[in-house]
């Protein structure tokens, strides 16, 4: 151990900004802040099964209130009559009415005008607005057939049925009126016209009779009378007689078109009739409930799921390795999941070959390699915060320190809010503190043996009310020296760097710093400043220990895994274990002094 400027540590190397922290080839790597397509798939994966529960809960709320809805309201039904588009039966082109897709698509249109809604709304005397009743009615062109579909949705079947047959039947009789004006209108003109070529020819009958009436007279040899016409006559009479001609074709023509139409109203039938009266419905068709009941549940599912990717986004917590090596720069040296400290002794101890005893024993490993060039006897153990679990992180790694066969002094520094003692089953009359006001020789007498082998604990003593000055004194310095003299590694649980002081001061004179974090907990903010605050002494920070990840619910794949690879091998201790446990407390005396 080499001594510096009053320090206490075999080595110190300082907090480095992300290149490096001082361990060899062999020690922990950074993670990679850029993760691959399938780490971030993982990772998304993850976060979707920690939040489980919110989305579950969620997706059944909106489903439930779907449901709920969907059954309160008003039962509507849908009635639908079918129409044919047909060609009149005529003898003539000109009443020939093409029954084809175009012509369809404009009676749809015409049959939600309010001409044929009013004749509805009379006929059934309903009332309601014709308007308004447009709004429940669609009328549907059936492709590639000159068929339209009808139909209406109201609260009541019967009434829906009359509606939809009803505009069938008026727009029908509206149609065939039409028709018949078209019909009229065409009598009317050619009427017209017949009289007026009538009078015409009637004038050039006249013309001709008083041209007759110039013609001269002569006897010829025989004695007989003839009729004398001059040029000019002749050429007048053959004139008339050609419009005469003229006009009498004229006449026969219209004479033909006239008997041509009227020979068509006869015979013709509407281009409209309906084929397919509406049925009274038996089954409502809106609300369908199931259809609603689906849809309620996929918007429930996207909206927790974008909720859970909103609070993710929001979440400005250490979540895992990736955000430690992207805020922080700092290699992540172990996982552990959640403790259960209910039997109140290191569950190293009671439990030594559980995944979580084994993810300790990684940690070992890890901070090994993080001093393998330089060698590692003090170990300092913080936290940016209270809670995160930084006295059970220190109890339980110099447990398997100790485990391994090393001789290891566990340091309660926390002279504030001191929890060590009770952890291992001891009294907390003498300790830490008042080792400040005793000879350095009573180190021996205030390093504790605990049940587990080669650990020993200094407790924090009674309460000081100047705990900075005290770890931040000379005095402190010969208690380590003092230490390292009869143990092999040394391991100090101070308070958390950003409530007090203490751990800033202690750090730069031990060889290395392991940082607690707690997932879903720990503050990006608080990390950094807390990192911030101890690179600043000059700290040697080794890395960080991510606790609480945990087993049920693990939000990162990371641990989960590491939890499957190291279950096997716990299962079988559980029963021992326990055993164990039971025989621990029957023989455990009571706190020792």
């Amino acid at each position: 151990m080499s001594e510096t400027n009053g320090t206490y540590s075999s080595n110190h190397n300082g907090y480095s900004n992300g290149n490096g922290n001082g361990n060899g080839n062999g020690g922990p790597q950074y993670f990679d802040p850029s993760p691959s397509l399938s780490d971030d798939l993982r990772r998304y994966v993850s976060l979707i099964w920690h939040w489980l529960w919110l989305i579950f809960i969620l997706t059944v709320l909106v489903t439930i209130i779907g449901f709920y809805f969907s059954k309160r309201q008003i039962p509507e039904y849908r009635a639908s009559a079918t129409l044919l588009i047909s060609e009149s039966r005529t003898v003539n082109e000109y009443a020939n009415i093409l029954a084809s897709e175009r012509l369809a698509q404009t009676y749809s249109e015409l049959m939600t005008q309010k001409p044929v809604l009013s004749g509805v709304v009379e006929r059934l005397g309903l009332a309601i607005d014709p308007e308004l009743l447009k709004n429940d009615i669609t009328v549907e062109v059936v492709p590639d057939t000159q068929l339209l579909v009808v139909s209406v949705v109201d609260s009541d079947p019967v009434r829906a049925s009359q509606i939809a047959n009803t505009i069938g039947e008026v727009f029908a009789e509206i149609n065939a009126a039409i028709q018949a004006e078209r019909y009229q209108e065409s009598k009317t003109s050619l009427s017209a016209q017949l009289s007026q070529v009538d009078q015409q020819i009637q004038g050039v009958n006249d013309s001709i009779a008083e041209l007759e009436d110039q013609f001269g007279t002569e006897v010829d040899a025989n004695g007989r009378t003839q009729i004398v016409i001059t040029p000019e006559q002749q050429r007048e009479r053959d004139r008339l007689e050609a419009n005469l001609a003229l006009y009498q074709q004229i006449y026969s023509t219209l004479l033909q078109s006239y008997e041509s139409v009227r020979l068509a109203e006869i015979q013709s039938t509407s281009s409209v009739r309906l084929v397919e009266d509406a049925s009274v419905p038996r089954i409502a068709f809106r609300p369908n409930t199931f259809q609603n009941t689906l849809l309620a549940a996929v918007m429930g599912l996207i909206l927790s799921v974008g909720l859970v990717f909103l609070l993710e986004l929001l979440d400005d917590t250490i979540k895992g390795p990736e955000d430690v090596a992207r805020h922080l720069g700092l290699p992540v040296l172990g996982f552990i999941g959640e403790i259960d400290d209910d039997h109140g002794w290191p569950i190293t101890a009671v439990k030594p070959r559980t995944p979580i005893a084994e993810a300790f024993r990684s940690l070992r490993t890890n901070i090994q390699y993080a001093s393998v060039d330089h060698g590692i006897r003090t170990l300092l153990v913080t936290s940016p915060s209270p809670k995160d679990g930084k006295s059970t992180i220190a109890t339980n790694l110099a447990t398997v320190m100790a485990q391994s066969g090393k001789q290891v002094a566990l340091v309660d520094a926390d002279m504030r809010r001191p929890s060590l003692h009770s952890k291992l089953r001891l009294s907390n009359r003498t300790g830490l503190s008042d080792l400040f006001v005793q000879a350095t020789g009573q180190i021996p007498a205030a390093l504790r043996e605990t049940k587990v082998p080669g650990l020993g604990l200094i407790t924090s003593g009674s309460l000081p009310p100047n705990p900075a000055e005290l770890v931040g004194s000379e005095k402190m310095g010969e208690i380590m020296r003092q230490m390292l003299t009869r143990v092999d590694m040394v391991v100090v649980d101070t308070p958390p760097v950003m409530a007090v002081t203490d751990a800033a001061i202690l750090a730069p004179r031990v060889d290395g710093v392991l940082l607690v974090f707690r997932p879903g907990s720990t503050k990006i903010a608080a990390a950094k400043q807390t990192v911030e605050t101890l690179a600043r002494g000059g700290a040697n920070i080794f890395g960080i220990v991510l606790n609480g990840v945990g087993k049920r619910g693990a939000r990162y794949y990371y641990y989960r895994n590491y939890y499957t690879y190291n279950q096997y091998y716990g299962e079988a201790d559980g029963v021992e274990d326990k055993k164990w446990l039971k025989r621990k407390k029957r023989r455990e005396p009571a706190p020792t002094e």
